[in-house]
């Protein structure tokens, strides 16, 4: 039975969340857009079946075709990543994380990561979030003065406190990551060498971006974001710790995997193998630039001057707002970020000083650097005049006439095309 008779209420919502996301400018650097041909497998008979185990290896019978969806998948993973191994099972990012600290590592060993502070994830071992409760993590970050990763500081932790696991990767940063460096830095004092890419697998992907693989010993990655597939996760390494690996994920932190998610991650990597999808990768980048670009001249100022990515981190301590102050009006504008702290950030997580954006989302929306110019400049009308409502007013109507015209050449393009 249909949906919207089934449960009138659900489906209003959501089409009140289809409307939103349509009518908005969305710029958190984590969301993007799955294609219909991911949503088709997301919705998929598949969600019905429970298939404990791996491919060929389950505790349930009926598992002749879903096992070979878990193979495509865990297949067209390793081919576009260049792995030895992959596990296409974690339900999320965070999960996939911890399965490899508790298969490679003992609770009370020491791993070293990114402070959350400084750029890097709440799983690298904040002390809010099980990976710093179960782990002795040592946390490094940028240099004070150009907001760039002190590799040198990277390699004087690791040589003092002579950690388990080196974790490489970001969910603020908005350069290059280095991570052979890192990865040479682990060898050289016999650490296992991680890389969280979960921000960049995209981009790596499209060639944007330097890539962990196939020299680094573990690799996990989300993909959503920049690989624009559904929420889920992957985990790469080496062969030899495939078996504690596969093993800590399932029977160790999860039960039956979710087989219609896996076939959503399978379609989407196929997506992500073609030229298509390199050149929206290329596409991010150029977005990217030409939005840091737009809103350096609108006078506010930047994380790292810049970017090299699909991330832009704003520093708003001199405009004497906070980012959760910033956040809110640029909602009402309808244009979509998220607060987030800079380094060395003297304000809390909840009310940090700057805020997050990225190009991901529009970019498959088919924005271009003409569009993200007008972009940066409303974000930035909005900042400097953030109690001003004849401006806010003039900038609200500006987006929306924005995407109405955006949305109407693009019809009118694939009309012609």
């Amino acid at each position: 039975m249909d949906i919207n008779k089934v449960d009138p209420q659900i489906t209003k919502l959501i089409s009140q969340e289809k409307k939103r996301q349509k009518d908005g400018l969305i710029l958190i650097p984590s969301e993007n857009f799955v294609s219909p041909a991911v949503l088709q497998a997301l919705g998929s008979i598949c969600t019905n079946k429970y298939a404990e185990g791996y491919p060929n290896k389950r505790y349930y019978s009926g598992n002749e075709y879903i096992d070979q969806i878990e193979i495509i998948a865990q297949e067209r993973a390793k081919k576009i990543f260049n792995a030895e191994h992959a596990n296409v099972q974690p339900y999320s990012g965070s999960p996939a994380n911890l399965a490899v600290y508790l298969a490679l590592a003992k609770p009370g060993d020491t791993i070293m990561g990114m402070s959350l502070s400084q750029g890097g994830h709440l799983t690298h071992g904040h002390k809010v979030n099980i990976s710093g409760k179960l782990f002795n993590f040592i946390q490094y970050g940028v240099d004070k003065k150009t907001d760039l990763i002190d590799y040198n500081e990277i390699e004087r932790l690791a040589k003092k406190y002579r950690p388990k696991i080196i974790v490489s990767g970001a969910t603020a940063y908005s350069r290059i990551i280095k991570f052979k460096k890192i990865h040479q830095i682990a060898h050289k004092i016999g650490a296992i060498s991680m890389a969280d890419i979960s921000h960049v697998a995209g981009l790596i992907v499209a060639k944007c971006h330097p890539s962990p693989l196939p020299f680094t010993d573990v690799v996990t990655t989300t993909t959503h974001k920049t690989l624009r597939g559904p929420r889920g996760a992957i985990i790469m390494c080496k062969k030899e710790y495939a078996s504690a690996i596969d093993k800590m994920v399932f029977p160790g932190l999860q039960g039956g995997p979710h087989e219609n998610n896996i076939a959503g991650i399978a379609v989407a990597l196929k997506e992500a193998s073609t030229k298509s999808f390199q050149k929206y990768g290329e596409q991010i980048i150029k977005n990217s630039k030409a939005l840091s670009q737009s809103i350096k001249e609108g006078g506010l100022k930047l994380i790292s001057k810049g970017t090299d990515n699909h991330l832009i981190l704003i520093d708003l301590t001199k405009n004497n707002i906070t980012g959760s102050q910033a956040e809110k009006v640029l909602e009402k504008m309808k244009i979509y970020v998220n607060k987030n702290t800079i380094p060395n950030d003297t304000r809390s997580p909840f009310n940090p000083s700057g805020i997050r954006l990225g190009t991901p989302a529009l970019t498959t929306r088919g924005f271009k650097e003409k569009e993200m110019k007008i972009i940066g400049e409303l974000i930035a009308q909005v900042i400097n005049n953030i109690n001003n409502p004849k401006i806010l007013k003039q900038v609200k109507q500006n987006v929306k006439e924005l995407i109405l015209s955006h949305d109407i050449k693009r019809q009118k393009n694939s009309r012609t095309n």
